[in-house]
């Protein structure tokens, strides 16, 4: 873990330590969801977590809550995109200089989010990603799923100019200026891959470090062969759209 100053940054404009909000979308996650409440208060004391329950049929929102979370519950299950979209719409709203998005299932290790968070503090980055591919070493998914990553990666890099190793990576922090342009505009359906693109196409900065995730420990993930092969076609079809339409959204704010 890193240094201990770490967790009361100055803000660039002022005395005041920066505002860190966790972002934590849920569906169906009662086993794990208050671990990974506590995982992050352990990780970093001064930021705020919301769980984002996405309709969940269990106890998530009531754990959550009771682990010491804020927690947000959407009316009906609206997905991955939205969930984490109302997270975002809720930073920007209330301030916050920096967001991390960290899954409710325990794969992410909070002991790491310094890591991310070190990063966006010490280099111009905007958007910093956890990758589990930039070492070996950890869970790093099945290896016919690894192959479609190292596709998308190898695309996602050429557009963004630069190595990015892990682009469906969940595990991500972003500054004030990417809050504004996730909170305005993400994209629906499997959204990781394509806010990499649109961010990167209105000149933010996008940088990753090596983590190491865990393997998810309870509960089913979503993910099965026919839905990995309709990944695939739809976000390389998004990364099209994106790069050949007009980017959705102009940012306003800077640095």
């Amino acid at each position: 873990m890193r240094d201990a100053a770490l967790h009361s940054w100055p803000h660039p404009h002022g005395a005041r330590p920066m505002k860190l909000l966790a972002i934590v979308p849920a569906f169906n996650e009662q086993h794990l969801v208050g671990q990974v409440v506590d995982e992050i208060r352990a990780a970093w004391p001064s930021a705020d977590v919301m769980v984002v329950d996405d309709g969940s049929r269990d106890e998530t929102a009531a754990r959550a809550s009771a682990a010491g979370a804020r927690v947000l519950r959407m009316p009906f299950n609206v997905g991955i995109s939205g969930a984490v979209q109302a997270g975002y719409k809720l930073a920007w709203e209330e301030g916050y200089d920096a967001a991390v998005q960290i899954d409710g299932d325990g794969q992410h290790p909070a002991d790491q989010l310094p890591l991310l968070l070190d990063e966006l503090h010490s280099t111009d980055a905007n958007l910093v990603i956890g990758s589990r591919f930039a070492r070996k070493r950890g869970y790093r998914s099945t290896r016919s799923r690894r192959g479609g990553i190292l596709l998308l990666s190898w695309l996602v890099s050429r557009i963004a100019g630069r190595r990015l190793s892990d682009t469906t990576s969940g595990f991500r922090v972003a500054d004030r200026d990417t809050i504004e342009l996730f909170a305005a505009h993400y994209p629906p359906d499997y959204p990781e891959v394509e806010s990499i693109v649109l961010a990167s196409r209105l000149g933010l900065k996008v940088t990753e470090v090596s983590v190491e995730m865990r393997q998810r420990r309870a509960g089913q993930s979503s993910i099965t062969p026919i839905r990995s092969a309709y990944y695939m076609v739809k976000v390389l079809l998004g990364i099209g759209v994106l790069c050949i339409g007009r980017p959705p959204i102009r940012l306003e704010t800077g640095r």
